[in-house]
């Protein structure tokens, strides 16, 4: 008694020592994890950075601020960065990510009003117009993004912003109305109305760029604050009558017209008026709006002798051909102004180069799109052929395991006593035809598998064609390890179903020979059909390795391309 009293005792305090060694433990993990979410917190929180740390982009702090909104963190950096250097705020404002962008810029761009006045206090003109890398300043990308609210700050602290150019002599007029944001393009003239007569690098305006874009209601507000500027040309000699009938807005030739129809007269550099541009650009509801205003010359020749007709039939098409003859349109032989010959073969040979040249750059374009195309589907054909080559791993170990498995779970079990004409071990159905014919088929299986296991796991293939082949044997193999254990299975259901259930076994032989049958000739099939293409598509490869034909390459590149990549294909 005493004694299982002492044990009962030993029992219940060893019991007692686990349950507060569980306890310890789940305290310790609880502690462990408020001490990670604590670092979490304090690292998505509190946590101080430097004031060099980078961050997106290689965004400072005051980048990350600015790009935020956060006004209240903006100045509580800028004071703590005045309080340690004593000064030379300016030089933080002025520091750069690595896109170029300053804080300053930052703001502007995401329309941050009062984050760009509180820089604009610590900063000058100068810095205020440090460009990024793409080259917009501060006020430039503002009037990008039409945050009209910025360029009013920016323009009260340094007026002389207006007047600030990127890298193609672009203002933030010409930027604001390529984007159409009218409110700011008004905003701009009435600032300072000799922005509309700057042009760029190209020597094309504000009207000019304008009207070949489309924005009709930054075309009206340029007109309406100086209707003298649609007679401004550019280094082709070229109105923006000569751009709008280019875009895609037949309102905007309208508008360009109202102030002085005269300028539907003016010529380009060689003899072009806005008809020839449009009629030789093939836009029939640009010609059809010039024909319907009164006094237009529809018979006026160009430099090489070329009346709009003449350009039409070279160029454009029936339709356009028939609505300047219904206007009255004639040739230049029939208008009483030939074309001298020499113009004329001057015209047709630049014609013919200009042609040239579009066909080419047009050529190399559509060539550097279809092998980046074809870059990215060779890489999506590599992972397709890795994830084939993983499955038939997978595949060919659960093959082996059930052929390994289903060797020792014979129907019948196995000779457990000595038994005369069997020996122990040996399995009841051992001479039954079956049984033999299962074993064969399951053994072949089971050692076709470990086969494709073993080369699996011992051979690596880097080059493409090389585990294209591999793919070819292994797929082969495991072919015929799923018809040896289908077979295998068939022969041990004549023996499981017995002789008296024997159409059972039929019904299963007819139905899974039938599904193996027409699955692996489905395959076949499609093995042969893909060799075949390829076999064609090598052929058209040498023969255009051959020829140095532009049409032949042309012509058989997308051929190439879809057959060599196609989006499934049996190995």
């Amino acid at each position: 008694m005493e004694k299982q009293t002492s044990f009962r005792m030993e029992k219940q305090q060893s019991f007692r020592m686990e349950k507060q060694k569980s306890f310890r433990g789940l305290m310790e993990k609880q502690k462990s994890f408020r001490i990670a979410m604590e670092r979490q917190l304090s690292f998505g929180g509190d946590r101080r950075k430097s004031f060099n740390s980078p961050g997106k982009r290689g965004d400072s702090p005051l980048h990350l601020a600015a790009r935020a909104g956060n006004l209240g963190k903006v100045k509580e950096i800028i004071q703590k960065f005045d309080n340690i250097n004593n000064g030379g705020v300016k030089d933080l404002l002025s520091k750069q990510n690595q896109e170029g962008e300053t804080p300053l810029y930052v703001a502007a761009e995401n329309g941050h009003t009062l984050i760009v006045g509180e820089f604009l206090k610590h900063l000058d003109a100068e810095a205020s117009s440090i460009p990024a890398n793409n080259g917009y300043d501060p006020f430039h990308v503002a009037a990008k993004q039409g945050h009209i609210d910025v360029l009013k700050e920016l323009l009260s602290f340094y007026p002389s912003l207006v007047m600030t150019t990127d890298t193609a002599n672009s203002t933030a007029l010409h930027t604001a109305a390529a984007q159409g944001h009218t409110e700011v393009v008004n905003m701009l003239l009435e600032t300072d109305p000799n922005l509309a007569k700057i042009a760029r690098n190209n020597t094309k305006t504000v009207l000019h760029t304008a009207a070949r874009m489309g924005r009709l209601e930054v075309v009206k507000s340029l007109l309406d604050k100086d209707p003298s500027i649609g007679f401004k040309t550019d280094r082709k000699g070229q109105t923006a009558l000569h751009m709008a009938v280019k875009g895609p807005n037949v309102e905007i030739v309208t508008e360009l017209i109202k102030p002085d129809p005269s300028v539907l007269h003016w010529e380009d550099n060689k003899g072009n008026t806005a008809l020839h541009i449009a009629t030789k650009k093939g836009r029939n509801q640009m010609v059809q709006c010039l024909l319907s205003i009164e006094g237009i010359n529809v018979n006026a020749t160009n430099g090489a002798g070329q009346t709009p007709l003449d350009i039409a039939e070279k160029f454009a098409t029936p339709e356009l051909v028939a609505m300047l003859k219904e206007a009255g349109a004639v040739h230049s032989k029939d208008y009483g102004k030939p074309q001298s010959a020499a113009k004329q073969l001057k015209q047709t040979v630049s014609d013919i180069k200009h042609d040239v040249q579009s066909q080419l750059q047009q050529s190399r374009q559509t060539g550097f799109r279809v092998r980046k195309i074809a870059k990215k589907v060779k890489k999506l054909h590599i992972e397709g052929l890795n994830n084939a080559i993983n499955s038939a791993t997978v595949v060919a170990v659960l093959i082996a395991t059930v052929a390994f498995a289903a060797i020792f779970t014979v129907p019948g079990q196995y000779v457990e006593e000595q038994k005369r004409g069997f020996s122990i071990g040996e399995a009841h159905i051992a001479n039954n035809a079956a049984f033999i014919i299962f074993f064969l088929f399951d053994s072949i299986a089971l050692f076709i598998s470990l086969a494709v296991v073993v080369v699996q796991t011992s051979v690596v293939v880097i080059e493409q064609k090389a585990k294209k082949q591999l793919m070819f044997v292994i797929n082969k193999l495991m072919w015929l390890a799923c018809l040896f254990i289908s077979i295998a299975f068939i022969s041990l259901a004549y023996i499981v179903v017995g002789s008296h259930e024997q159409w059972l076994a039929i019904f299963v032989t007819v139905i899974g020979g039938t599904i193996m049958m027409t699955t692996i000739g489905s395959m076949c099939y499609c093995v042969v059909r893909h060799r075949l293409e390829d076999s064609r598509m090598r052929n058209i490869a040498r023969a255009r390795t051959l020829s140095h034909s532009l049409s032949m390459s042309m012509a058989s590149d997308p051929e190439i391309y879809s057959e060599r990549y196609k989006r499934m294909y049996a190995v």
